[in-house]
């Protein structure tokens, strides 16, 4: 089984990593799905953001050799219904990290299923001490010099602390 794993990820934070470590539990192959939207202004290129991701998960514990092979990280623009087309993907995985986050959510899958009838979201909770992670929050704090650690990855907060 084939599954996607979209977002943004600028910056991918632990919240990201553990819905990627939990993904690989039960799918043979994860895509970390870097949405490049030219509509949104982004902290980080898509390639410093998939080249932080990478170092992310070779560093952090809880990884094997094995795991990293499973994970591809890939950028696409456009609809996502078509690149699960493109990628032959069996299921999307979206961390929900709130009730209105779900209603947002929910509404997307959905549409993304009108879009592809063969395309089916699962959602993950997010783990308790991650419901309040989110990349803009970290993105904010870093920007005021506050301490983000525990919320990403080293590599992360040195690269945000260097913008």
């Amino acid at each position: 089984m084939t599954a996607i794993c979209p977002g943004s990820f600028d910056p991918i934070t632990n919240g990201h990593i553990d819905l990627i470590r939990r993904t690989l539990r039960f799918a043979d192959q994860v895509i970390v799905a870097i949405c490049h939207n030219v509509y949104k202004k982004s902290h980080f290129t898509p390639n410093e953001r998939e080249q932080l991701i990478w170092e992310a998960l070779e560093t952090e514990e809880g990884f094997t050799e094995k795991d990293l092979e499973r994970i591809e990280i890939r950028v696409f623009s456009g609809l996502l219904a078509d690149f699960f087309s493109e990628c032959s993907a069996d299921v999307i995985v979206r961390g929900v990290r709130s009730a209105i986050e779900y209603e947002h959510d929910i509404a997307q899958a959905l549409a993304n299923q009108r879009l592809n009838p063969r395309l089916e979201t699962v959602f993950i909770p997010a783990e308790p001490g991650y419901a309040f992670l989110s990349s803009s929050i970290v993105k904010e704090i870093a920007a005021f010099g506050g301490d983000i650690h525990g919320m990403v990855p080293q590599c992360v907060a040195a690269a945000l602390y260097r913008t």
